[in-house]
This record gives structure tokens, C-alpha cells and sequence, in this order.
């Protein structure tokens, strides 16, 4: 297996973007992330989205005036399109691709539609991703603070053999090569990302989570201590492993502690549990989850709903709602309300 290269700002400059137009489509996480760190990087900006929405009003107060989907396209040299995969089709097909100026660079924060074929991309226009290791916002406050967040870069289509040039210089002005650029592809880029998403950070976290919670209650103890010993301390031992890795959590926790991971977590993520992630990773690569969430979408999304509310009412969120008002210091956050 060949080494990723990586890329830094001396081999990225902003060439590529200066006299030009890019229209960032839809201003919500990574999309003003993306606006601002551009912008500040001497990029001309310009923003789609509408103006009577939350992500609209914000994007006034920062300083741009949303325009439509269509008239944004017109004027772009580059398209970011940051809106959610499942409406990326329907706006697509609508407003996209018959406004593209001749020559203009697509590009995308995650290779979902592009690399599922979900839209019809013209031969003649690049086509590119340049992918944040991070949420959005951490993409914005790790650029004001002079540094940047990691970033995929991958040429789907490359019409006017300036897609790379053009990817390096989005990279650059949205902070990405002060820590690297790694050039990839779609297809690395999308399955990995769903798969990290479904087996381990999310899907496979929160499973974990709430089994645990469970486990503990069912036997009897109060699902406060449940609650610390199985939600409130991930953070803790996350915040370890990302400064140091595995080995840096190990020698921070007790004896105790190792010994308890060593022996007891293979039990817990074991034979049976690679075999369905093994499962989980086929049916990203050969379609099935992409169909299945396309499906869903269209279908509208009763499914989705029905799963979201049964956890969002599971005793682990309702104890973790009333613990987190007892401890101010956390700065605790809920989801809007629908």
C-alpha cells in the first residue's frame, strides 16, 4: 500500500482562487466555515442560501447577502456545494447544473452523491473534494487561531487540468494546509467516512453507550451513577486518546483500569462484532446503504424519525438532560426543537 502524501502550504498556494468567484452553497456547518476562513483568506465569497432561515439571518450578520442557489451558480468559478447529502440531488438537478458557467469547478465536503451517482455531472466542468477532519465548527476556530483542521483533497474529474490546483488552494484558504492536506480519492473518502460514522463514532458508539447505561440500571444502580460512569467520562478518555493515542490513555489511567481494558474489552467488540462490521462496510461499498438512505429520504423519512424520537426519549438521554442542568460549568447544548 503506497504512503499518503501530504500537502503544505508551501506547496498550495491561493493562485488558483485569486480573481475568482466561489459561491459557497448553504451557510450551515461546514458551509460558513468555509465562507468565512475563504474569505478572510483574501477569497472572493459570495453565499446561497435563503435569507428568512436561521443559517440565512447568520449569514447577514457575518456580513454576506444570500442569494439564491441559482443566481450564486452563475457568477461561481467554484461551486462548494456544503448542503446535506440528501438534498444535494433535488437542488442538483434544480438549480446546479443548469447555471454552471462554462469551466467552473464543482466541489463537495463529502463524496456521497458524487461517488453513488446520485447526480448526472457534466463532462466538461471539474469536479473535486476537499474534506475537513472536523466539524465545521472547529474548522472556523481552529483558522482564527492561526492554525487549521486536516483535510481529504480528491479529483473525481479533472476537465480543465486545474481541479488539483483549484482543491489546493480551497484547502489552503480554508486553513486545511497549515496541518496537511492528504490527496485521496471518492471512493476512500466516502466509504471510509461512512463507515467510521456507522460502526465506531457514532452507530457504534452510542450503541455502546446505551448497553452499558442499560446493563447498569437493569442490575440495579441508580442510572445517575450510570449515567457518569458510562456517558459523562467518554469525554474524558476520548480527550486522552486524541492527544496520544491508546498507549497515552493507558499509562494516564489506573492499573486498575488498564488491566480491565486489556482483558475485558475484547469481550465486548469480539469475533461476532468485526464479522458485522465487516457486513456494515460491503453494504456501504456495493450500494445498499446508499440506496436504502436515498429510499428513506423519499420515502419521508418515517423511519429516520421513528428511531431518532425512541432515543431521543431512552433513559440515558432523559437522565443525561437532568444531570447536565446541574452542572453549569459544562456549557450544556440541546438540539433546536423542530
Amino acid at each position: 500500500m503506497a504512503d499518503l502524501k501530504m500537502v503544505y502550504e508551501k506547496d498550495a498556494p491561493l493562485d488558483a482562487l485569486r480573481g475568482k468567484t466561489v459561491a459557497i452553497i448553504g451557510f450551515g456547518s461546514q458551509g460558513h466555515a468555509h465562507a468565512l476562513n475563504l474569505r478572510d483568506s483574501g477569497v472572493k465569497v459570495i453565499v446561497a442560501n435563503r435569507k428568512d432561515s436561521a443559517n440565512g439571518r447568520l449569514a447577514i450578520e457575518h456580513g454576506f447577502e444570500p442569494m439564491s442557489v441559482e443566481d450564486a451558480v452563475k457568477q461561481a468559478d467554484l461551486v462548494i456545494i456544503t448542503l446535506p447529502d440528501e438534498v444535494q440531488p433535488e437542488v442538483w438537478n434544480k438549480s446546479i447544473k443548469p447555471n454552471l458557467k462554462k469551466g467552473a469547478a464543482v466541489g463537495v465536503t463529502h463524496g456521497f452523491n458524487v461517488h453513488f451517482k446520485t447526480i448526472d455531472l457534466p463532462k466538461e466542468n471539474d469536479v473535486l473534494l476537499v474534506a475537513p477532519k472536523g466539524p465545521g465548527h472547529l474548522v472556523r476556530s481552529e483558522f482564527e487561531k492561526g492554525g487549521g483542521v486536516p483535510c481529504l483533497l480528491a479529483i473525481h474529474q479533472d476537465a480543465t487540468g486545474n481541479a488539483r490546483k483549484i482543491g489546493l488552494a480551497w484547502a489552503r484558504g480554508i486553513g486545511g494546509a497549515r496541518s496537511g492536506v492528504i490527496e485521496t480519492t471518492f471512493k476512500d473518502e466516502c466509504e471510509t467516512d461512512l463507515f467510521g460514522e456507522q460502526a465506531v463514532l457514532c452507530g457504534g458508539l452510542s450503541a455502546l453507550i446505551k448497553a452499558g447505561f442499560e446493563t447498569l440500571v437493569e442490575a440495579g444502580y441508580p442510572p445517575e451513577m450510570a449515567y457518569f460512569e458510562c456517558v459523562h467520562e467518554v469525554k474524558l478518555i476520548v480527550d486522552l486518546i486524541y492527544q496520544g493515542g491508546l498507549g497515552y490513555m493507558r499509562y494516564s489511567i489506573s492499573n486498575t483500569a488498564e488491566w480491565g481494558d486489556l482483558k475485558s474489552g475484547p469481550r465486548i467488540v469480539n469475533d461476532a462484532t468485526k464479522k458485522e462490521m465487516k457486513q456494515i462496510l460491503k453494504e456501504i461499498q456495493d450500494g445498499t446503504f446508499a440506496k436504502g438512505w436515498r429510499a428513506e429520504y423519499e420515502g419521508g423519512m418515517k423511519n429516520f424519525k421513528a428511531l431518532y424520537e425512541k432515543d431521543n426519549n431512552h433513559p440515558v438521554e432523559v437522565t443525561g438532560r437532568r444531570l447536565r442542568k446541574l452542572m453549569p460549568w459544562l456549557k450544556a447544548k440541546e438540539p433546536p426543537k423542530a
